[in-house]
């Protein structure tokens, strides 16, 4: 193999994270490719990078030599190419950005703004990952933030770039007083007879992934309430005992309502930053990516269902 800016990357998450698991949800990948890419790594260069401590893994000697090294050529290539904004929006110094139904979103803008006083943002809210797609490549937007799953990457054309933000699970929420609230986590099979509320088509696999997951799951739904509204009036619905649904993973729930890991993660989510190659530069791009990574990282901290389920699913892992 050579060596490519890709695996500089890959090396630098896993040393900045303190694991490969935590690296993989950054880099939007899953930790057993993460895991095979360092160990291909890892006999390229003849010796290993990291090794194993109580709270993670560490560089060993060599793999600190090989880091500084890394981070010196990924800053050169990242000069390369940066621009706050390409020569076709210097004049205007806006953004225009789109999001689907993404938590991410609000701590982002937050620290772009901070981060970048004079660059003027507008705010669209498109539901479907394949329309966000299509107003890119047509030049109606700069950036955006998508969704996609494992194994049904989003498409799109050479137009558009985008970076996987991270990849999470699904979990699900229950009312306050439901029969499974104690359980640490929830088989997907035990809601067989629950009505659910799904979401509609997003243009990326929505809803085929969750009903794929339950026929795998030995059912079909006995009931299903098709729902797109407002997160808060969701769960005042399954607070009132009328459905269950998934959500995402770093979701805060109402008094009247847990959230529950699906036993097994039968179900991912991949939330990416993609954005128009020839309105985006490369100094802006990173700026982005920083802040969707931040923001993510914030909701994680204030979420201890999601804590709880990342301690034990990472658990006795090699890294």
């Amino acid at each position: 193999m050579e060596l490519e800016l890709r695996h500089l990357r890959v090396l630098c998450a896993i040393a900045d994270t303190g694991s490969v698991g935590r690296a993989a949800a950054q880099l939007g990948s899953s930790q057993p490719a993460t895991s095979t890419q360092l160990r291909r790594i890892e006999r390229h260069l003849g010796a290993p990078l990291f090794e194993r401590t109580t709270s993670g893994v560490a560089p060993t000697g060599f793999g600190a030599e090989v880091l500084a090294a890394a981070r010196e050529v990924l800053a050169r290539a990242d000069c390369l190419g940066r621009r706050s904004i390409d020569e076709t929006a210097a004049g205007r110094r806006e953004l225009r950005l789109a999001a689907t139904n993404s938590p991410v979103l609000p701590g982002m803008l937050s620290r772009l703004r901070s981060q970048l006083p004079e660059l003027q943002v507008t705010v669209s809210s498109v539901y479907r990952s394949s329309d966000i797609v299509d107003l890119l490549e047509q030049g109606v937007l700069d950036a955006a933030i998508a969704v996609d799953y494992p194994g049904m990457e989003l498409r799109h054309s050479d137009a558009v770039a985008y970076r996987g933000i991270v990849t999470e699970p699904t979990f699900v929420a229950l009312a306050a007083g439901h029969r499974l609230r104690h359980r640490t986590e929830v088989a997907l099979a035990d809601l067989a007879e629950e009505p659910w509320f799904v979401t509609p088509d997003d243009g990326a696999g929505w809803p085929g992934v969750f009903f794929s997951a339950c026929g795998a799951a030995g059912f079909s739904p006995a009931a299903v309430h098709e729902f797109l509204g407002d997160r808060l009036e969701l769960q005042d619905m399954i607070a009132a005992g009328l459905g269950v649904s998934t959500v995402q993973a770093t979701t805060k729930p109402q008094s009247a309502v847990v959230i529950k890991a699906l036993a097994g993660t039968p179900l991912w989510t991949r939330y990416l930053l993609a954005w128009r190659s020839a309105t985006v530069g490369g100094e802006l791009v990173e700026t982005l990516f920083g802040a969707a990574t931040a923001a993510y990282r914030e909701l994680i901290a204030g979420s201890p269902h999601f804590q709880a389920w990342a301690a034990r699913t990472y658990r006795g892992a090699r890294l």
